[in-house]
């Protein structure tokens, strides 16, 4: 799978950008504030489908909690695949890379996010906030979330959840954290399809050559390997200059700026 750095960024730079275009009308942040927090969640929801698997990094982001949820989540998807699959399918003994990484568990997960906020309002805008949050801090600060531990990382999710909730009111925060949710869910599954592993992106709504289960995959030879020199050395990089910029376009005197110097007097 693609590292935990690189899900995070691609998150947090495709959350910054899709916040600039998307209408406040369509679940779009409406202030500058709502952008870099739906930001924030795109960034975390792009680690979220790994807590299928125990023995991750992001598995033990909130330590035994986290551990335990993450066995749940892996027994659960293995049930799901052992339900849905044809004989084609064959036999697995894990729930890894399996109902987290489609299309349907981003969509009913963000779904859930919108009905929970809409239902309980500031409870669960802050629950939220403190897991997506906290997985991103997990993804973006890499090897010092690792080193300082997951007390380091629940404490900080904790903090920065109270302290950035009123950015997303509960009238408007339903539609938004929902989307943003299973926006960052979307850009997991994208990053992982473009390694050598594949994902099966469309199950088991899509039956191909009789498996529902069919990994997603691009041509062999523009596959990247899994934290290889590419993702090292280019992905990673190039992903981080980008949400860097995307950052600062995001601020509206900046890019007000910008627009009126290349407009010419």
């Amino acid at each position: 799978m693609v590292m935990g750095p690189t899900h995070a960024m691609s998150g947090a730079a495709a959350g910054l950008a899709v916040a600039t275009l998307l209408p406040a009308t369509w679940g779009g942040p409406s202030s500058l504030a709502e952008t870099f927090v739906w930001a924030g969640v795109c960034a975390g929801a792009a680690l979220l489908p790994d807590l299928d698997h125990p023995q991750s990094t992001v598995a033990r982001s909130f330590g035994v909690v986290s551990q335990l949820g993450s066995e749940g989540i892996n027994t659960a998807s293995a049930a799901f695949y052992g339900l849905t699959r044809t004989a084609k399918d064959g036999h697995r003994s894990d729930g890894h890379r399996t109902l987290t990484h489609t299309l349907l568990f981003a969509i009913l997960l963000g779904a859930a996010v919108s009905a929970l906020v809409t239902a309980f309002g500031k409870p669960a805008i802050i629950g939220t906030l403190f897991l997506t949050l906290g997985l991103a801090i997990r993804g973006l600060a890499g090897d010092w979330s690792k080193k300082q531990g997951w007390l380091a990382v629940t404490l900080s999710a904790a903090l920065l959840s109270v302290l950035v909730w009123q950015a997303i009111p509960a009238e408007t925060g339903s539609a938004s954290l929902g989307l943003a949710v299973a926006f960052g869910c979307i850009v997991h599954c994208l990053g992982d399809g473009i390694t050598k592993e594949g994902i099966p992106f469309l199950a088991p709504l899509v039956v191909v050559r009789g498996k529902r289960w069919w990994e997603f995959t691009l041509p062999s030879l523009i596959r990247i390997r899994a934290d290889g020199p590419f993702e090292k050395v280019v992905l990673l990089p190039a992903l981080t200059v980008i949400t860097v910029a995307l950052a600062v376009w995001a601020v509206p005197e900046f890019s007000a700026t910008v627009e009126a110097a290349l407009a010419g007097p």
